[in-house]
């Protein structure tokens, strides 16, 4: 991306390599980890004050791919299709009208950071990385993480042999996502998953989650088919990544558990009515409630859980009988998910800082301003369109 983009635009070769990493079914928090040394040296080329990399690489992960991009394999996608029936590629023009101005704002934004710090005479080598204890040594284990991942036990990289190479299977991500949600899944007969054996389990509300499952495996195999000679590298990947995929089961896991608890208790009652008795159509109920629970979890994918597992079937009939598009409602949802999550609070937030090596002071106002205002901005402006005439 540097090569074609220019290593001197490094915003945006920044924000666009991330975005593609997670765009292909990466996890959010392995990009943050892959993409800060990547950053680090195209910041040094270009010497842009390294206390923009942060909110460069927050951009390109946490806002447009993960919720607004259609079929993004993210979980955050993915979840409001549980409850509203739903596939990830639901209302694909607001969709990308919101990639378009959350991607415009944020890189306008963070454009006019680095002309404001330039010409106050700050360079790369200015605002260091901590150092000592505590969160210095994260840094540093972060950093060792990245350097074991590229080299694996047996020292040899895991490089792609062309540029092109290096594309495929976030390619095929892509390719098969879409393929199996709008070609393949419609054309097969699914009549015995309402068999009581299987729950009657309803196609619409599984399709997106097996489809970025069947994506996924395909693109591990094709990575497993360049690298089939280099055993010992793949062994300790695939060893690394059973290791690494705890962590998101049992968070995710307990904020599901968290959810049903606070959902079970007599008060949470007097809560969903009040929700309920704003007097707001669907669409509004939807995304207020999500932006509440994802700022107070500091989630996005929590909050959202939280938020849909509690009204997700009052806001999906809610939403029929008002005539609200839910494939509409399925977009601005994940969209707003992807917003007030960032607070200071948030441990997205505050692991990117430190595998950045950064601190609160020195980073976090660009991140509020390109992963919370512009998604907020860009999220209040689609709801009041699509509230006066309807999806697009």
């Amino acid at each position: 991306m540097a090569r074609w983009i220019g290593a001197r635009n490094a915003l945006a070769a920044t924000v666009i390599t991330s975005a593609l990493k997670t765009y292909g079914g990466i996890s959010l928090f392995v990009v943050a980890f892959v993409m800060f040394p990547l950053a680090r040296e195209l910041f040094r080329v270009a010497d842009i004050p390294k206390r923009l990399i942060p909110g460069t690489i927050a951009l390109g992960i946490f806002t447009f791919t993960m919720t607004a991009l259609p079929g993004s394999p993210q979980v955050q996608n993915l979840i409001p299709g549980q409850f509203f029936g739903t596939d990830g590629f639901a209302a694909p023009g607001i969709g990308l009208v919101g990639t378009a101005m959350i991607l415009g704002l944020g890189l306008a934004w963070l454009e006019f950071r680095r002309r404001r710090l330039m010409a106050n005479g700050e360079h790369f080598s200015d605002a260091s990385p901590r150092r000592g204890d505590g969160p210095g040594a994260a840094l540093a284990g972060a950093q060792a993480q990245v350097k074991e991942a590229e080299t694996g036990t047996s020292g040899a990289r895991m490089t792609p042999r062309n540029g092109v190479e290096a594309f495929i299977p976030l390619l095929a991500v892509i390719v098969v996502n879409f393929g199996c949600t709008l070609l393949v899944f419609p054309a097969l007969n699914w009549d015995y998953l309402q068999e009581e054996k299987f729950g009657a389990i309803e196609l619409s509300s599984r399709a997106g989650i097996w489809a970025v499952i069947i994506a996924l495996t395909v693109a591990i195999l094709v990575i497993v088919a360049f690298n089939i000679r280099r055993f010992g590298v793949l062994r300790t990947a695939f060893v690394d990544g059973a290791k690494g995929s705890m962590l998101p089961i049992f968070s995710t896991a307990s904020e599901v558990g968290y959810g049903a608890v606070v959902a079970s208790v007599a008060a949470f009652a007097v809560v969903r009515d009040s929700v309920f008795n704003m007097g707001g159509n669907a669409l509004v109920t939807s995304v207020f409630s999500t932006s509440v629970t994802a700022a107070i979890t500091g989630s996005s994918s929590g909050g959202m859980t939280i938020a849909l597992n509690a009204f997700g079937d009052d806001l999906r009939t809610l939403a029929l009988d008002q005539g609200v598009s839910l494939e509409a409602m399925h977009r601005l949802t994940a969209m707003a998910a992807g917003g007030l999550d960032t607070l200071p609070h948030s441990g997205a937030v505050v692991t990117l800082l430190i595998v950045c090596g950064m601190t609160h002071r020195q980073s976090y106002k660009d991140i509020f301003m390109v992963t919370l205002v512009m998604p907020v901005i860009t999220v209040a402006v689609l709801t009041a369109v699509v509230s006066v005439v309807g999806a697009f």
